[in-house]
């Protein structure tokens, strides 16, 4: 047997799996990482009955087991006269009536084929699966590639959600339905659970997931236009052949800045977050995933939509950015590799849908809601060719609720310059001072090197280091703590939501502030910790603006001896920016000085 896009499978390896691990599902540029698609293949071919597919031991095994209790095969579901979904099936035999758990891939131009790995895992904890490949997703010719055109989440999405649980059905009949997701296959499940007219999803685990799309597109009057740039060129086919006539207007609406009040209310009605009173209607046990650098899905508003719902949930926040902790989990995955901690994310989610769909007396329902990794706190050693390997995994501190992550709070006021030409972050208000900077230029103090790629290596022990003396003084602006002292180790434990608050000028009408939070180790280099742009608009050009925005949240120990350091910038690859020129001031006038709030807990 060959693979599902007719070439040849390769020998999967011990050395394919820690690729997987270590480099997530992406390859260069718009590409997908060829150890996920070898992988994928190989697992998809031997779980059909392909003896000639090499796999570790430990697959095989896993595939011989599955293979004993249950029939597997790949079908089409038809959703639409000449639309058909790619799906791939697992239906254990006997008659004991099973739960189904329903999969809607991600965003990837191989639809469900990267996860198979994963549908074993779940069939082999007793549940019939049903994966399929949203309209319109993949390469044309593969297998595993839906008909039609990307609805992004859309109603034709939930409509075709409705339809796969309707074959479901039909084909298995399920004792209970509940979906699971990663990335785009999370909002799917949410949107699809709260949209179905026979109300039969009985929960729901969605991973890497988002909360507002429209926020995760259009924040703080700038447009995130990597994430966008990314998820456009990852459907396996070319832009005017993959979506349909109203997303394709969205899209021209959005790249030429304009008509954005179209494009929030396109991304509105597919969020999860105003379909809440739905979800808590029908009571839908929610489990939810997300990480601290996101930049697809940033972590705030899927926090909202968390601390909104009223039905039995969950919250994990983790180390790096999109997919990268679930990413191994659902691909392939042996015991003792590659680092500790990398199976945990996957085996809660299971938990939560063994808790509410098997009826197993387990953890899940005593963990405290919401969970969070503290940023780095893993210890690693350095492994042959470069880079370094986790040793012990990072930390996780549980609370009852979001409210209880924070529980107090320090300002830290902004200063004129020093001897070093940087300003200073004091605990006593300062004012009377002004300082500028030229906009319009990129600069080393940036959010991510690539979307996913910085967060994938920030996951698996390697987060990038930045050095603060490089940073190009002529085009941001620099305020630093002295170095701070603690109790131990630990000088502050950050946790939650920084604010920060600027009085500003500028030469233009517009301005783009994209502020950053570092913490600065003794020996100069610094490791970020949060981030957020925000953009004025309607500026008098001379007069002052004072502004206020919010940036992402985090869980990170600044080490005793450390600085941390707000850097304030006005364009970052990550998104738009107002202005190609001119001048900005940051000052702070007496009344409205300008400050970091930080959060504690």
């Amino acid at each position: 047997m060959t693979s599902v896009s007719g070439e040849p499978i390769p020998a999967i390896t011990e050395a394919t799996l820690a690729d997987v691990a270590d480099n997530g599902l992406r390859g260069p540029g718009t590409t997908v990482n060829q150890a996920v698609i070898d992988l994928g293949n190989a697992l998809q071919a031997a779980a059909q009955g392909d003896g000639t597919v090499q796999l570790p031991p430990e697959l095989a095994e896993l595939v011989a087991k599955v293979r004993q209790i249950a029939d597997v095969d790949v079908t089409g579901i038809e959703v639409e006269e000449d639309i058909r979904l790619s799906a791939f099936r697992i239906r254990l035999r006997g008659d004991e009536p099973r739960p189904v758990v329903i999969v809607p891939a991600g965003w990837n131009p191989l639809g469900w084929l990267p996860f198979v790995y994963g549908y074993i895992k779940l069939a082999l904890r007793g549940y019939h699966v049903l994966a399929y490949t949203p309209r319109g997703l993949g390469y044309p010719g593969w297998i595993s590639t839906s008909g039609g055109r990307v609805d992004v989440a859309g109603p034709a999405d939930w409509a075709d959600g409705a339809k796969v649980i309707t074959h479901a059905e039909g084909w298995c009949e399920p004792r209970k339905v509940g979906f699971l997701g990663v990335s785009y296959g999370s909002g799917i499940s949410q949107l699809v659970a709260a949209h179905d007219p026979d109300e039969r999803v009985a929960a729901v685990v969605a991973l890497s997931t988002w909360g507002n799309l429209a926020a995760s597109l259009y924040d703080n009057d700038t447009r995130h236009l990597k994430a966008v740039e990314l998820l456009v060129g990852f459907t396996g086919g070319e832009r005017q052949d993959k979506f349909d006539a109203e997303t394709l207007d969205i899209l021209d609406k959005f790249d030429q800045n304009r008509d954005l009040d179209d494009v929030i209310a396109w991304g509105n009605r597919r969020s999860p977050e105003t379909y809440i009173g739905e979800t808590n209607r029908l009571g839908i046990p929610t489990f939810v995933s997300n990480t601290w650098h996101e930049t697809l899905f940033p972590a705030s508003s899927v926090i909202d939509v968390y601390n909104r719902l009223t039905v039995p949930k969950q919250l994990n926040l983790w180390i790096g950015d999109h997919g990268a902790p679930e990413g191994a989990g659902m691909s392939g995955l042996l015991t003792h590799l590659p680092f500790p901690g990398l199976a945990d994310p996957l085996r809660e989610a299971y938990e939560f849908l063994d808790h509410h769909l098997l009826g197993a007396d387990n953890e899940a329902p005593n963990r405290k809601q919401v969970t969070s990794q503290v940023m780095f706190t893993y210890r690693t050693k350095p492994v042959l060719g470069g880079g370094n390997r986790i040793t012990e995994a990072a930390r996780r501190e549980s609370r009852d609720s979001w409210a209880d992550v924070t529980t107090g709070e320090e300002t830290w006021y902004l200063t004129g310059v020093n001897g070093d030409g940087d300003g200073a972050l004091a605990d006593k208000q300062n004012d009377g001072w002004s300082r500028s900077f030229t906009a319009g230029v990129e600069t080393r103090a940036t959010a991510v090197d690539a979307v996913m790629d910085t967060g994938q290596k920030e996951w698996t022990g390697n987060p990038r280091k930045y050095v603060l003396s490089e940073f190009e003084r002529e085009n941001l602006l620099v305020w630093s703590t002295d170095p701070l002292t603690g109790q131990g180790e630990t000088a502050r434990r950050i946790r939650g939501a920084a604010q920060v608050r600027l009085t500003v000028r500028s030469t233009e009408d517009a301005a783009t502030l994209v502020a950053y939070l570092f913490d600065v180790a003794p020996d100069g280099t610094a490791r970020i910790v949060t981030h957020e742009p925000y953009t004025v608009l309607g500026l008098t050009p001379g007069k002052d603006t004072t502004v206020g925005w919010t940036l992402q949240p985090a869980a990170y120990d600044v080490p005793t001896g450390h600085r941390l350091a707000l850097v304030v910038n006005s364009r970052d690859q990550l998104y738009s920016y107002a202005a190609e020129r001119g001048t900005v001031t940051v000052g702070s006038p007496s009344g409205n000085e300008s400050r970091l709030e930080l959060p504690l807990g």
